[in-house]
């Protein structure tokens, strides 16, 4: 343990010596043995992760912490907000259900994109768009239809800055019907999705951290039995998914071709989840025939110590390889990650601690979605081959201050050990540093506003310099607003 700190010594201070604020390189190696000294002796570290919920409050409470097995075939509800025309909605109350409980939602969307890049190139776009969506009510309570049309187009973006992934390719705005679905409700919470939708599993799921976010074309099934009020209960899906429309793209294309085969593939998808109480384990599994197969199971336990005490431990477990003629890469791979996580939250403030190891195979793919793994954070995944990550996070909402709606939180990650997949060389090792501040306005008709800035650096330390810089800087600017309209 002794010399992991003096590891971390040595690193905080040749980061200090690279050009980074002096006094903030000590700071984190000072905050990260604070958050160690809380954890019982013994204990293994853990990590935490943030892709899951990119549009979603930063957690207050354990009770507010999602995984990325805990999001999955959940029938996700947004908080009520004031409607825009509630004189409309009256106008409907006698209708029957198709029309009376029908949603229309319109979300704006302003966000400003700076990276510089190792190769000392940057991308840089500012965008202006949204969504624009629809939902029926139930017909004959059993059938329902859906649409959204999502738009993103350029304020500000030089062609020489291109790939922040706001705008389609060469900085040029895009408007696509992304959703367009038929919903058919079999008995209670058990439903047929039909054709284009979006979904939240951890390897297929919308990846909403840009402008708009990925949705897919398939058909699929989902449900749940029980679990209300801490009791048994089961949720499950699957089915079969053809295309994918990626977060800056105004067309679908096969889910195959996305990966980067030049072939024609969907993707078969199926699993489930159990849970009791505070407990709760899921695995689900993705084949793509020639492509690739990836089975992800997770396991999580949440309990209440005392009262304004709680905690929440979770392991993940990845395995990925080729599949049939191996046409992704042209040559059989497999590799897998594990990782461990533990949340613990108190008086407005969450600690969230963790670790994830990648064998030395090929690196982890993640070629639908955002990256699950408890060490994806802002910029980098450290899903890597043979790569070792560990993570400390804190995280606050300032309600307890008089700042409703004002939330933040900083993490650190310390990534080591990758090596090159095909020879196994030593690569460049990386650590990353994150902050984000949210501000959510209380007020009743700004309820569905959220301004969002977030900034990350990232390094690259010991190991051979084959970049032109060693640091990465990524700055974000989010305001978003939803209004409901009917």
């Amino acid at each position: 343990m002794l010399m992991i700190f003096e590891k971390r010594i040595r690193w905080t201070s040749r980061l200090a010596g690279r050009g980074f604020p002096a006094f903030l390189a000590p700071l984190f190696f000072t905050v990260a043995l604070g958050f160690l000294a809380m954890l019982p002796v013994g204990s293994t570290p853990v990590m935490a992760q943030e892709v899951i919920s990119q549009e979603e409050p930063t957690p207050s409470s354990t009770d507010e912490v999602k995984t990325p097995m805990g999001r999955t075939f959940e029938e996700k509800e947004k908080p009520p907000l004031p409607r825009f025309f509630p004189w409309l909605k009256e106008q409907l109350k006698d209708t029957p259900a198709f029309f009376r409980d029908t949603k229309l939602n319109l979300n704006f969307r302003t966000y400003y994109f700076y990276r510089d890049k190792y190769d000392d190139t940057v991308s840089e776009t500012w965008a202006l768009g949204g969504a624009l969506s629809y939902q029926s009510g139930w017909f004959l309570d059993h059938f329902a239809v859906g649409s959204v049309l999502y738009t993103s187009q350029r304020l500000y973006g030089p062609s020489d800055r291109d790939g922040a992934l706001l705008l389609r390719p060469g900085q040029h705005g895009y408007t696509v019907v992304g959703q367009l679905y038929g919903r058919v409700k079999l008995i209670d919470d058990n439903f047929l999705n039909i054709y284009r939708y979006e979904y939240n599993t951890p390897y297929i799921n919308k990846n909403d951290n840009r402008m708009t976010p990925n949705t897919f074309e398939g058909y699929t099934f989902n449900g749940t039995y029980g679990g209300k009020d801490g009791a048994l209960g089961f949720r499950y899906g699957g089915g079969y998914i053809t295309k994918i429309k990626e977060r800056n793209a105004d067309t679908f294309k096969w889910m195959s071709q996305d990966a980067g085969a030049a072939v024609k593939r969907g993707v078969v998808v199926g699993g489930g989840s159990v849970s009791y109480k505070g407990l709760t384990f899921g695995a689900i599994d993705y084949y793509s025939n020639d492509i690739i197969n990836i089975i992800y199971t997770e396991g999580s336990y949440k309990f209440r110590v005392m009262e304004g005490l709680g905690l929440l431990f979770s392991a993940q477990f990845t395995d990925q390889r080729s599949t049939g003629d191996d046409l992704l890469k042209g040559y059989s791979f497999q590799n897998n990650q594990v990782g461990v996580k533990s949340d613990i939250s108190y008086g407005n403030a969450v600690l969230t601690l963790g670790y994830t190891h990648t064998q030395k195979g090929a690196d982890m793919q993640s070629p639908w979605s955002g990256y699950p793994g408890y060490t994806s954070v802002q910029v980098q995944d450290f899903n890597r081959s043979g790569e070792n990550a560990f993570m400390v996070k804190g995280s606050y909402d300032f309600k307890g201050l008089g700042l409703e709606g004002v939330t933040a939180y900083a993490l650190f990650v310390h990534g080591w050990g990758r090596v090159d997949p095909i020879t196994k060389a030593k690569v460049a090792d990386e650590n990353e540093f994150d902050v984000d501040v949210q501000y959510r306005p209380q007020w009743k008709f700004l309820k569905g506003l959220w301004f969002r800035v977030r900034y990350a650096m990232v390094h690259q330390y010991e190991g051979p310099q084959t970049t032109i810089k060693d640091t990465i800087n990524d700055f974000r600017v989010i305001v978003n607003y939803d209004i409901p309209l009917l």
